[in-house]
């Protein structure tokens, strides 16, 4: 089966920037809140593990106008202008490291007497050194705290970097206290904490940092996949020569050489050669896909072991790999509706923290009367209280998330579908195109009695039958619909010329009409012949014939004078169901959902496919706007409900489900409506999307709970004196690097049971 080749849908109205210098939950909080103040801005969502901020405004709105709010905020930003652009460079040491190591060298003689106190040495620096190595660390390596948290003072909030800067300084200054009135060999000096809480907050940061970058290994595979150059033929017809260009120098119909084992430089159509094609890293695809001359393929796809002459058809933005990219990009820059909860939680979490380390402070102060000991126990929980993790959790997740369905052939639109997606109970499929091949052919033509010719007379019945199959044929010219490519190529078999048709007009759910050689013609459904007034008694035992054989059946009449039209023939189409389709009905079974179609067909054809298939419910003989109704209704009946299509009639019953999936080989329009697209025809994915989705929110709840267990547990710890300084640090630290891990173990996911 092909890989769709369709254009993919890109969200309007929105500008994408990329922002720097976040830490924390309390960061994201503070950007958004900076940006939905700028005249205009409808609405703006950041993502801390992107360090990305999606700005929906109109166009009129200045870049410049958001870089400012997020400066003034205490960031840095610039807009994201094309798929190829990032997110500023980080600074060197972020990349390198050093910083860390730095710092960890300085702060080693600092606590190296404590760890020596467990095998019972007692040594301890002079006063004078400590000072010496803990300055350093404090005010050059760990500037970075102070620069942050003023700026979020002077916004009038909080962030890590205030609570980090509170804590170290607070403890570095009651030892400047202490080293001045006791002399340099004062036993109640604290430079260790404050320089080993800088040194553990610096590792934190530098793990998360390279663990971030793995999350984002799904787009830069994307991003890898277009090759550099590409082998063109350009001259004039008859001279051609075979050059290389490089990839930005292709153009529209530029034929392009692929040669066996080479990517595919652009989208295009093969104009000459056989080859089997690779697109797996696109399609999710497992194994290649033969192609030949007339089909689409995909850049950045491998060819097999044929030379391919393919013309160029989409480049640069709107190519497929690009589009893909976006639509990647978007779902992991959109916010989970659970995170809207985490970010209500962090906005206050801040001032909160403050305020429990205010309280420590005074209530260790009063009732023991050592301010020193108590001044120690507030540094604690202002350190082990920050809110790093808490703002990776669910971004971490679902970067992950949507980076393992783009592998597999899910391209998710936003996060929202792909949390929805896990609490989905009924399925609803569209059956052709989606279930079936999508393919049908003509089985059965039977003129009706004395409709151009006597039925039952040899060449006089033959004839008649094609007289009026090439009437079928004209008045279904122009039209994609599955049946009418049916007629047309029934028409082609026999070799049938065919008029042009005039007044063409297509009735939704019902058929067409239009004139052929001075006739007014209608083929559609028997429901839509009952509304006309045409007696389709003639041809009645042939059509309960076709369809206790599970055929689609339509009907042709003809309105050549006054009263009702007449009927003129009855067609019988028959469409194979995909082989994966039982399958993909057992996958959902096996994860405990229920089945149901929703099809325009007649009910006998639609009731033998779903007993053929194992759905639970079939409802046929439906227009659009009926399974639309029927999606909604079972919504509104509590039911959570995912919608499966591929056509544009599909697009209302895809927006009114809780979930829609398009298949990749479908429409625009319904891709458009739908919040996942599966990239090839293959019914199983809607299984893999489901589950993917219940494994995800699975990692963003495990991810929560052990951000949240940091904090519940480590603030009441630390106020009761029970957490020094430097264990709270290192628990900060680890509990990013444990939710960014956890979140990683999602590649690991292997799909569906089958």
């Amino acid at each position: 089966m092909n890989t769709a080749t369709t254009p993919l849908p890109v969200a309007s109205g929105e500008r994408q920037l990329a922002v720097s210098g976040m830490t924390c939950a309390s960061c994201v909080h503070r950007v958004e809140r900076a940006l939905r103040k700028v005249p205009g801005v409808e609405g703006a969502e950041v993502n801390l593990a992107t360090e990305s901020a999606t700005v929906r405004a109109p166009a009129g709105i200045a870049v410049e106008a958001l870089v400012a709010a997020i400066a003034k905020a205490g960031y840095d930003a610039h807009e994201i202008v094309g798929e190829d652009d990032t997110p500023p460079a980080p600074p060197p040491w972020a990349a390198t490291g050093w910083p860390v190591l730095t710092a960890a060298l300085l702060t080693l003689p600092l606590i190296a007497p404590m760890i020596a106190m467990a095998w019972g040495a007692h040594w301890m620096l002079s006063g004078g050194w400590q000072l010496a190595l803990a300055t350093p660390v404090q005010f050059w390596l760990g500037a970075r705290f102070y620069r942050a948290g003023w700026a979020a003072l002077k916004d009038r909030s909080g962030n890590m970097d205030l609570l980090v800067a509170l804590g170290t300084s607070a403890a570095y200054g009651l030892s400047v206290y202490e080293l001045v009135r006791q002399g340099p060999m004062s036993t109640a000096l604290y430079f260790e904490s404050a320089a080993a809480v800088i040194t553990l907050v610096l590792l934190g940061k530098w793990l998360e940092g390279r663990a971030k970058r793995q999350t984002l290994s799904a787009i830069a595979a994307l991003k890898q996949l277009r090759p550099e150059q590409a082998h063109v033929r350009r001259g004039p017809a008859g001279a051609q020569a075979e050059i290389d260009v490089p990839l930005a120098q292709l153009r529209l119909k530029d034929l392009m050489v692929v040669r066996p084992g080479e990517r595919i430089p652009a989208d295009g159509r093969i104009r000459e050669g056989r080859s089997a094609v690779d697109e797996s890293l696109i399609s999710g695809e497992s194994l290649p896909v033969d192609k030949a001359e007339g089909d689409r393929v995909v850049g950045g796809a491998v060819n097999g072991d044929g030379l391919l002459l393919v013309e160029v058809t989409a480049l640069g933005a709107e190519s497929t790999l690009s589009r893909i990219v976006r639509l990647v990009e978007s779902a992991q820059a959109h916010k989970a509706p659970i995170q809207r909860l985490v970010d209500r939680v962090s906005a206050v979490f801040v001032p909160a923290v403050l305020v429990i380390a205010a309280v420590t402070l005074l209530a260790w102060g009063v009732s023991t009367g050592d301010w020193e000991r108590a001044l120690i126990h507030a540094v604690a929980v202002l350190v082990i209280a920050c809110p790093c993790a808490l703002g990776l959790a669910t971004p971490a997740a679902i970067m992950v998330g949507t980076g393992v369905a783009a592998r597999r052939g899910l391209l998710i639109k936003d996060a929202e579908a792909l949390e929805h997606a896990r609490g989905v109970e009924l399925v609803v499929f569209d059956k052709t195109g989606t279930l079936t091949e999508g393919k049908p052919r003509l089985t059965d033509f039977v003129a009706a009695p004395g409709a151009g010719g006597a039925p039952g007379i040899g060449e006089a019945e033959a004839d008649a039958e094609a007289e009026l199959l090439g009437l079928a044929a004209a008045l279904q010219r122009g039209s994609e619909h599955p049946l009418a490519r049916a007629v047309r190529d029934a028409a082609f078999e026999r070799t049938l010329t065919t008029a042009p048709a005039a007044g063409m007009r297509a009735i939704a759910g019902r058929g067409v009409e239009g004139r052929v050689q001075a006739r007014t013609l209608m083929l559609g459904s028997g429901r839509w012949m009952a509304e006309l007034g045409v007696d389709l008694s003639p041809l009645a035992a042939q059509g309960r014939s076709a369809l206790s054989r599970g055929r689609t059946v339509s009907w042709l009449a003809a309105a050549d004078g006054p009263g009702a039209p007449v009927l003129l023939a009855m067609l019988a189409f028959g469409d194979r169901a995909k082989a994966s389709s039982a399958a993909a009905i057992a996958d959902l079974k096996a994860l405990g959902l229920r089945t149901l179609m929703l099809s325009g067909d007649n009910a006998a054809a639609a009731r033998a496919a779903g007993e053929a298939l194992g759905l639970d419910e079939v409802r046929a003989e439906l227009l659009p706007e009926d399974k639309a109704r029927i999606v909604a209704e079972l919504r509104a009946n509590g039911t959570h409900v995912a919608m499966v299509g591929d056509g544009i009639n599909d697009a209302p019953a895809l927006a009114a489900a809780d979930v829609g999936l398009a298949m990749g080989g479908g429409t625009d329009v319904a891709m458009e409506a739908a919040g996942i697209t599966l990239m090839r025809g293959d019914p199983r994915l809607v299984a893999e999307a489901i589950a993917l989705s219940r494994a995800t929110v699975a990692k963003i709840r495990q991810n929560l709970f052990w951000a949240f267990i940091y904090n519940l547990l480590g603030v009441p710890l630390a106020a009761l004196g029970l957490l020094s300084p430097v264990i709270a640090g290192a628990a900060m630290a680890l509990s990013s690097v444990s939710v960014l891990g956890n979140a990683l173990l999602l590649k690991r996911w292997k799909g569906t049971a089958r």
